[in-house]
């Protein structure tokens, strides 16, 4: 049996799902359901017997989360391929396959996003494995999700005639770029369009070869970039040089539209790419009103809207409304009518011009070791919540301009502060002055959690000196 190696895209801006999915936690990140993220689901989707580890390309910021999350569920996150910043699929792709065959030239590759639902991994799995004759055959596979809808959101697959088989691989006549509603409905009616679900199943060699044949000028560049990769930390980073002027672009537009050996399989049993908030509202179901709730709410006589509370401590109420999609959070609020829902990156765009914070950073903080929030700020002061994983520490650090007071309240921190070495648990407290060399461990095998009070005339995130950290990172890094 010949294994796959799942390839999963692990990058994303986060702005179509916004306010709970952001630049800096983009919703691949976050559980839409109560059992695990779209990261998480992805690689379980693709951790049976007959596929090798994942190798997952993300960027710098998300490295350490996107292994948490692996390890949260089991799952070894084997190569972690570290983007120096985006460049869209077809370079990602291109560094996974040149890397992966520098060990293996004949692996066989699955490529997917990590933000996808696809409810039946069965299916998925068997609709991978209907695939595998055509790879044999130097066959690029693309997945095809058959339309339930005149969607205008997605590009189509055209294929020569309708689906001679349930699941077997079928020859694609031509890409059709994103319709219009009429144009959708014609499509679904005919029978042989199907939805491009950016999912692919090809060897290595023979996706190479066909950016060799029609994306030349990309090789040379990403090979560069594989070639000079650092190791840091256990995750491979690309060079930056080199990667910096590779082509943005996608697969699609890259090689796959210009290929003539391209098979698609058709997948029907549910898939979505969660992209607006209609669509996640599609996926949670709804009640015969049509009113989908999440989170601590109350609707009172509303139709076909989206309810979310995503706040423990926040109750959202909802009053005769109809047509709607209502997010709530601690910090940012979006009300939008469910018809302008793919509108809301644009509203994103708004916020960026306009200098919001809440454009694109979440109120949690999110850092190799843990995370924080920000409880309280204002002038000379800041209140932070902070958690710190079991076995995680901060880095050997000093402030110029502010001192800091430590509550631990659940857990057990050890505390350094100049010389000084002092174990804390809970209710017990240290005062960090203004120039202390200090650092907080979590010795422990569950989390701690402290309440931070900063005080001092600055308390931006830039004000570290770093002397020492188990991450790597760079002096005046935030964390």
């Amino acid at each position: 049996m010949t294994k796959i190696t799942p390839v999963i895209l692990a990058g994303g801006s986060g702005t179509r799902l916004w306010p709970l999915s952001r630049k800096s936690y983009p919703k691949q990140f976050v559980k839409f359901s109560e059992d695990h993220t779209l990261l998480q689901s992805a690689v379980l989707r693709m951790s049976a017997e007959q596929y090798n580890k994942p190798v997952v390309i993300t960027g710098s910021d998300f490295r350490f989360i996107v292994t948490e999350q692996l390890l949260e569920i089991g799952v070894d996150p084997g190569l972690v391929l570290i983007e120096p910043e985006g460049r869209n699929t077809a370079p990602a792709v291109l560094a996974a396959s040149l890397e992966i065959s520098k060990t293996d030239p004949d692996a066989v590759i699955l490529v997917a996003p990590s933000d996808h639902v696809i409810p039946d991994t069965k299916a998925f799995q068997s609709a991978v494995e209907a695939g595998m004759d055509a790879v044999k055959e130097g066959r690029l596979v693309m997945f095809g999700i058959s339309p339930d809808k005149p969607e205008t959101g997605y590009g189509y697959l055209e294929l020569s005639a309708l689906p001679e088989t349930e699941d077997g691989p079928q020859p694609l006549l031509r890409f059709i770029e994103k319709p219009d509603k009429d144009r959708a409905g014609e499509m679904l009616a005919a029978g042989n369009f199907l939805w491009n679900a950016g999912i692919f199943l090809f060897s290595v060699r023979d996706v190479i070869t066909a950016f060799k044949t029609h994306a030349p000028e990309m090789i040379g560049l990403v090979q560069q970039a594989v070639d000079d990769a650092q190791i840091d930390l256990g995750f491979l980073r690309l060079a930056p040089n080199a990667w910096a002027d590779v082509s943005s672009v996608s697969i699609d537009y890259a090689i796959m539209e210009k290929s003539d050996n391209l098979s698609v399989v058709p997948f029907r049993a549910g898939w979505s790419d969660l992209g607006s908030w209609s669509a996640v509202q599609e996926e949670m179901g709804a009640d015969l009103d049509g009113v989908t709730t999440h989170g601590n709410v109350t609707a009172i006589e509303c139709e076909n809207t989206l309810l979310r509370a995503e706040s423990d401590d926040q109750e959202l109420v909802g009053i005769g409304l109809k047509d709607l999609i209502v997010i709530a959070m601690n910090d940012a609020v979006l009300v939008a009518d469910r018809t302008r829902g793919q509108e809301v990156k644009l509203a994103v765009d708004v916020l960026k011009e306009k200098g919001v914070k809440q454009a694109e950073n979440l109120p949690m903080d999110h850092r190799p070791w843990g995370n924080f929030q920000t409880l309280a700020l204002a002038d000379r002061f800041q209140v932070k919540r902070i958690v710190v994983n079991p076995g995680a520490a901060l880095s050997l650090q000093s402030h110029h301009h502010r001192s800091e007071h430590w509550i631990v309240v659940h857990g057990t921190a050890r505390v350094t502060v100049d010389d000084k070495v002092t174990l804390l648990t809970e209710n017990e407290s240290v005062y960090i002055p203004l120039g202390a060399v200090h650092r907080m461990e979590n010795p422990g095998i569950v989390p701690m959690v402290l309440i931070e009070v900063q005080t001092g005339p600055y308390l931006g995130e830039d004000d570290i000196i770093r002397y020492e950290d188990i991450y790597a990172r760079g002096q005046g890094s935030r964390g």
